[in-house]
């Protein structure tokens, strides 16, 4: 088992390393990293897919506002979801303000069921844009240039490019991004390239050492 890792001092509970990045950045590669390491890794996206499940009252809200053609064999259609809120910003909105507050919420609930960790990395993609960097004591981002990120999306996801745009649009610039970083974890490579950075930042955490952002 990996060692735990001392809360910082006033703190009485694991670190909180809030993991984000742009879409097709490449965050799920790299949580699965520091998951091997025996690191509790809690996904928001997961967590709000959660939320919609049938049976839950999130799911019951969003077929109150678009009627029951939201759903296909009682399952929320994600790809006719996707592009409501991606064409309408202020449905996009009117969604984060529902789902984020329930999001965080849970978040809180399953890091207290997983005290045994060294620290918790959460995966949240729009931790900055929600205005959430409270939540998290360290933020992490995975970066890659912009034009890597559509060609990865288009290539996983099958999404034409006008609607890969407004995605992208819709999240924080590059820019800012990488400047609300504590540290950054460069995914351009392959995925070889990250395991020293993941090693780097895990072991700085372990012995509580200074992390350097790096250069991009």
């Amino acid at each position: 088992m990996t060692p735990a890792i001392e809360a910082s001092p006033g703190l009485n509970r694991p670190l909180r390393i809030g993991l984000t990045g742009g879409i097709g950045s490449g965050k799920s590669t790299v949580a699965r990293l520091f998951a091997e390491r025996g690191v509790s890794v809690l996904d928001a996206d997961r967590v709000a897919r959660d939320l919609l499940q049938p049976g839950q009252p999130a799911l019951a809200v969003l077929v109150e506002r678009y009627g029951p053609g939201l759903l296909k064999e009682g399952h929320l259609d994600r790809s006719l979801l996707k592009q409501l809120i991606f064409t309408r910003p202020a449905e996009r909105h009117w969604l984060d303000t529902l789902l984020h507050p329930l999001v965080y919420r849970q978040l809180e609930i399953l890091m207290a069921a997983a005290p045994d960790t060294p620290y918790h990395l959460l995966v949240i993609p729009l931790l900055i844009e929600s205005g959430r960097r409270d939540f998290v004591d360290r933020l992490w981002v995975v970066d890659c240039a912009e034009t890597l990120q559509r060609q990865r999306v288009a290539q996983r996801d099958g999404l034409d490019a006008a609607l890969i745009e407004r995605i992208m649009a819709s999240q924080c610039s590059r820019t800012d991004r990488l400047a609300a970083a504590d540290a950054v974890i460069d995914n351009t490579g392959s995925c070889e390239t990250l395991y020293p950075q993941v090693e780097r930042l895990h072991q700085a955490l372990r012995h509580d050492i200074e992390i350097t952002p790096v250069p991009v």
